[in-house]
């Protein structure tokens, strides 16, 4: 009798615990690095399950300031503010999102800093709360789904409602658009780099907003087909081994050989190895085509940054003349 009061205690116990678990678990999410491009999938998923989100500000100087305190010198500007996103929110919950992105396509990968970057930003921060650490292979469902079961139980048991939730996510995430479409415009530019780089308003110091202030439009690489960029990439030696590099390549490539825009802007960050080749493959390919590159890291300065646009596009003005 003591045994069966016991075990129906026990599992009273273990049903209200879990019950806790779901309702009351505050999952952070960092609106750093592939942030924008994934948002519907992490936030569907995370609410799906029942949590409550805390989601980072957007970026800005205290976050830049947390970032480079904390984070290794050696790393890329974006990777120094995502640690400032984790920074600004580890208090404030029990669990925080650190997507260790691997793959989005097969026989591709992913910036070599995806994939430790839950240890560098653990070892780095002090007194972090629980953080995810499945690695995330996105080139089909099935494989993502791994990351989902891994993930889901970290805040709940019930394997249905998980499930679940991986469907509205994927089914969220599959509807979700981004991007620069101008090509209406008279004169514009293909802007190309790392999506971090291009839709992080305060990393590029509102570019775009700056660009669209001269009258100049922004055409971004979501709008070039797959199989355009499959392509333009079988031109080169070799298939480009990240898939960053595959895209920023055949865009340019195609943006400048068709001539969909007047000029191309790529926006990179300092120390980047992978865009240290991929400028130099796409300056080889296009020639004389108008390019502008902009470094940026914590120590690039506006006012700087303002004169190298206004030259570049009063250069796109005078030959489109």
């Amino acid at each position: 009798m003591f045994l069966a009061y016991f075990l129906q205690t026990g599992q009273e116990y273990f049903n209200v615990a879990n019950l806790y678990k779901e309702v009351f678990m505050k999952v952070g999410i960092p609106k750093g690095l592939l942030y924008e491009n994934y948002q519907p999938f992490f936030h569907t998923f995370f609410e799906e399950l029942g949590a409550e989100l805390i989601v980072s500000p957007d970026t800005n100087k205290d976050i830049l300031d947390k970032g480079v305190k904390y984070c290794v010198d050696e790393a890329c500007l974006p990777v120094k503010v995502f640690h400032g996103h984790v920074a600004s929110i580890k208090d404030k919950c029990d669990l925080i999102v650190i997507p260790r992105i691997m793959q989005l396509r097969k026989r591709e990968f992913i910036c070599p800093k995806f994939c430790g970057l839950p240890e560098m930003v653990i070892s780095s921060i002090p007194e972090m709360p629980d953080t995810t650490l499945e690695p995330i292979y996105a080139a089909s469902n099935e494989k993502l789904f791994q990351w989902a079961k891994v993930t889901g139980k970290q805040v709940t048991n019930n394997r249905s409602r998980i499930q679940k939730a991986f469907e509205a996510a994927v089914e969220n995430q599959a509807n979700h658009k981004m991007g620069f479409d101008d090509r209406d415009t008279k004169l514009k530019v293909a802007l190309s780099g790392h999506p971090y780089n291009i839709y992080d308003n305060y990393l590029n110091m509102n570019l775009i907003r700056k660009l669209k202030k001269l009258g100049v439009g922004v055409v971004t690489e979501e709008f070039i087909d797959d199989e355009i960029k499959d392509r333009e990439t079988s031109k080169l030696y070799k298939k480009p081994f990240w898939s960053f590099a595959r895209n920023n390549y055949a865009f340019t490539s195609h943006a400048a050989s068709k001539g969909i825009v007047n000029g191309i802007i790529y926006i990179s960050s300092f120390a980047c190895g992978i865009d240290s080749v991929v400028i130099d493959l796409v300056q080889h390919n296009i020639g004389d085509f108008p390019l502008l590159v902009l470094k940026i890291d914590e120590h690039t300065g506006e006012a700087g940054l303002d004169t190298r646009i206004e030259a570049f596009v009063d250069m796109l003005e005078r030959r489109s003349s």
